[in-house]
């Protein structure tokens, strides 16, 4: 099963689940419950860090959710931040998600120093409920922006073009996947 966030971030090939951690987690939850996939690929945009360029294209199994007082120590969670569904951990691009876009240059450069290159807001959830329904998942993103003071002027510019390569890419890369 093909997923994606929605409202403006929908594809023809893609069943929306809705935009954001929490809004995903219940609309995934209903649909894996209702009629259990195979597998689960999530197609979306992401932000970049700083360690890949506009328009890159790029594929993982894993997600962190990591807010930025993890860097100031000005918080802490009990729960595990990092997860995937990738045996090899090590050669992965993690993604992060959180409810926030991340605006601050300097704030990219702690990500990068923990392995943690991308931005989106679903991916972490998709990939938590997958793994509470035993289901292999993955993602599917192309970059917009960068994680700086003009992420959200540059994703808008951006979007369009994004959602036209990603379509292309599916399309070629799946070519079984019904349009």
């Amino acid at each position: 099963m093909i997923i994606c966030a929605g409202d403006i971030e929908q594809f023809d090939f893609a069943t929306p689940i809705g935009i954001g951690l929490v809004n995903s987690a219940i609309n995934l939850t209903k649909l894996c419950l209702l009629n259990p996939p195979e597998f689960l690929l999530f197609v979306g945009t992401a932000g970049s860090y700083g360690g890949h360029e506009i328009f890159d294209i790029i594929e993982s199994k894993s997600a962190a959710n990591i807010e930025t007082g993890f860097f100031t120590n000005g918080a802490y969670t009990p729960i595990d931040n990092v997860i995937s569904s990738s045996d090899n951990v090590s050669r992965e691009t993690i993604v992060n998600s959180s409810n926030y876009i991340t605006t601050d240059p300097a704030l990219s450069r702690h990500y990068l120093a923990h392995n943690i290159s991308l931005e989106n807001m679903e991916f972490f959830s998709i990939l938590r409920v997958a793994q509470e329904f035993g289901i292999p998942a993955g993602g599917l993103f192309i970059v917009t922006n960068y994680c700086d003071r003009d992420a959200h002027k540059t994703f808008l510019t951006n979007h369009a073009e994004a959602k036209r390569r990603m379509h292309e890419y599916v399309v070629n890369r799946f070519p079984n996947v019904r349009i």
